[in-house]
């Protein structure tokens, strides 16, 4: 303190702000400049070509493709994880006899809600595998053969591929987002539930008048992490589904686009160019959500 507040906070915010240049800035920055090249990975002084990358990508029909599936996941992932989350969370939280208490077993239900959490996300995405198999050994399928139906091809059917992941994903994250929900309504006092029925306020009333609202910010930060989610996918898309994307790249998505080109065809200035891309949608929609859903605390 011998040299004042500013030397002293100086002091030690430099190192943490250091390495938050040498690890996440430089990277970003190179990986900006590696856009702009025909770098292949292997030589060591690649062609500067400027935004000819950003150009193949407009003709890469590919590419739009994975983007109209971050998009439709964009819109689809966080609505259907929180409308879902919020429904069992306010069952497990309000829903009693009483309209003021939870349902019987709620400790027990947030449990098995919470369980796909703790599976690491390529084990998901192989269970989800078995369970969707086009044969007798497969969860879904094998009830539909044995009544004689034919077998639906979850993970090999263009036009049922992508909802098939959809599913996937909003199983996997619904949990998470259902203990959150609940840590948020245990924190409201039950006075104010309370208050509103002796008003006269039905489940729906209270709900959507007094639920909400009091979960905005909660619901606010849900959304930005969720659609953040929907534009990585990577892993679930890369294991569960045919040629890491398909059939017919009817589930691709940019995080397996950027993969492919940079590992399997070795285009790491067209793949870089791809990733900047994807950091600019992350980061629009980021500031875009926070921006538009922004609103007044409610304290309580």
């Amino acid at each position: 303190m011998r040299y004042g507040r500013t030397g002293f906070v100086v002091g030690f915010l430099a190192a943490p702000v250091l390495l938050y240049v040498i690890y996440v800035i430089a990277p970003y920055a190179q990986a900006f400049y590696i856009a702009l090249t025909n770098w292949r990975g292997v030589n060591a002084s690649p062609e500067f070509i400027g935004l000819e990358n950003f150009r193949r990508l407009f003709e890469d029909s590919v590419f739009w493709k994975a983007v109209g599936h971050n998009l439709l996941l964009l819109i689809l992932m966080p609505v259907l994880t929180l409308g879902i989350a919020l429904f069992f969370a306010f069952l497990l939280n309000v829903g009693g006899k009483s309209g003021m208490t939870g349902i019987w077993g709620a400790k027990f239900y947030r449990v098995v809600f919470f369980f796909p959490q703790v599976l690491a996300v390529a084990i998901v995405a192989v269970l989800f595998q078995q369970v969707f198999r086009p044969d007798r050994s497969g969860m879904l399928n094998a009830p539909l053969i044995a009544a004689g139906a034919e077998p639906i091809g979850f993970l090999s059917n263009p036009d049922v591929a992508f909802w098939s992941v959809l599913g996937v994903l909003v199983w996997q994250a619904v949990g998470f987002y259902v203990v959150l929900f609940s840590a948020g309504m245990a924190s409201v006092p039950k006075d104010m539930f309370e208050a509103a029925a002796i008003d006269g306020a039905g489940r729906l009333s209270l709900f959507f008048r007094v639920t909400l609202p009091l979960l905005w910010d909660t619901i606010q930060v849900g959304w930005v992490y969720l659609g953040i989610a929907a534009l990585d996918v990577f892993a679930v898309v890369w294991v569960m589904t045919a040629e890491h994307g398909g059939p017919d790249s009817s589930t691709t998505v940019m995080a397996a686009e950027i993969y492919r080109n940079a590992f399997q065809y070795f285009r790491f200035g067209y793949a870089s160019a791809m990733g900047v891309v994807l950091f600019f949608f992350t980061v629009g929609f980021a500031a875009l959500s926070l921006r538009l859903s922004r609103r007044e605390r409610i304290e309580f």
